[in-house]
């Protein structure tokens, strides 16, 4: 026995109610678990499966891959949104539910993944110095990358805040994080003067005062993710930056735990400060700078006795210069 194809969907409201309400999970990846179950919906009638068994969730699979070219990060996301799907079904005591095969697919594999990259402070510098701030939308646009770089807020959490997360009094800031968790954070001088000249020009912004977010739209709306990310792109665009990787507003938050990183400052102290649960999530995000590594291979024993010996005159070195041309 197996769950009928036209039966399999229909507690997709009760399903969302409870992860939203009950389990209070986040807008983002609600959206997310969405987007999932409507393209399996399409996949599942466009196929014409009259059940929803193994071999119906391993063509899903493979139409990701070789279709659509997921990678596997993404395909085994969406697997995961159904196997959470097929947990409900169980949960509200749909007919044969027990029967789902999503907890016996497998993952796919996804090789080894190059760490993200992080800019450099001249890079910063370079970035937000591409920004016109001789405009409203330009002032706007340094206060959010300003905000993501200076506290490693991911964008989504930027999207969220409101004007009452801020506490200029106190100089904190409230963020709520993934899992809605909540944590606050110390607000230094240039963010608070950023945030001040923002704040000065917010409502130059149409229906401004109709709005609690922080950040908005021309159109007085709570400012889009995907608006912050594809001004950021513009950005890029403007600054001729030659970069050989994609820079994104998560490349921010990579540069904010980075820098911190060659400060010396303590990884369980960066781990706080970007809202993650434990230190190993934190290490994918420290890059260490040419100068951090460069001085750590003058600490190497070898290194300091060669030294040495250079500067004692034991050791002369000379470096064979170009070889003349041949006439």
């Amino acid at each position: 026995m197996a769950v009928a194809a036209s039966d399999f969907f229909d507690h997709m409201d009760t399903f969302f109610d409870y992860r939203e309400n009950i389990y209070e999970i986040s807008e983002q990846t609600t959206k997310s678990n969405r987007v999932d179950l409507k393209l399996f919906q399409q996949f599942v009638f466009s196929k014409q499966f009259q059940v929803i068994d193994g071999p119906a969730v391993m063509d899903f699979q493979a139409y990701l891959k070789k279709e659509r070219e997921n990678k596997g990060g993404s395909i085994n996301r969406k697997i995961f949104t159904l196997r959470k799907y097929a947990q409900h079904l169980r949960l509200v005591d749909a007919p044969e539910a027990d029967t789902l095969p999503f907890q016996d697919i497998l993952k796919i594999r996804q090789g080894y993944r190059n760490r993200p990259r992080a800019l450099t402070k001249g890079q910063i510098k370079r970035f937000f110095a591409s920004i016109d701030r001789d405009t409203v939308l330009g002032i706007r646009d340094y206060a959010v990358y300003g905000i993501m770089y200076l506290t490693g807020l991911r964008v989504g959490e930027v999207h969220s805040l409101d004007l009452d997360s801020i506490d200029f009094d106190h100089q904190r800031i409230t963020v709520s994080g993934k899992g809605n968790k909540v944590r606050e954070l110390t607000l230094h001088d240039e963010l608070v003067k950023i945030l001040s000249e923002y704040i000065t020009v917010r409502s130059s912004f149409y229906q401004h005062e109709q709005s609690p977010a922080l950040f908005i739209s021309k159109k007085g709306n709570r400012l889009a993710i995907r608006t912050m990310e594809d001004n950021l792109r513009k950005i890029i665009q403007q600054s001729d930056f030659t970069e050989p990787f994609t820079v994104t507003c998560h490349t921010l938050r990579h540069s904010f735990a980075s820098h911190l990183n060659d400060k010396e400052v303590d990884i369980l102290v960066i781990q706080s400060l970007m809202g993650h649960s434990a230190p190993r999530s934190t290490e994918n995000y420290i890059h260490p700078s040419i100068e951090k590594i460069r001085k750590a291979m003058d600490k190497l024993p070898g290194v300091i006795f060669m030294n040495e010996l250079i500067e004692r005159g034991v050791l002369n070195l000379s470096f064979q210069g170009a070889r003349p041309k041949r006439e």
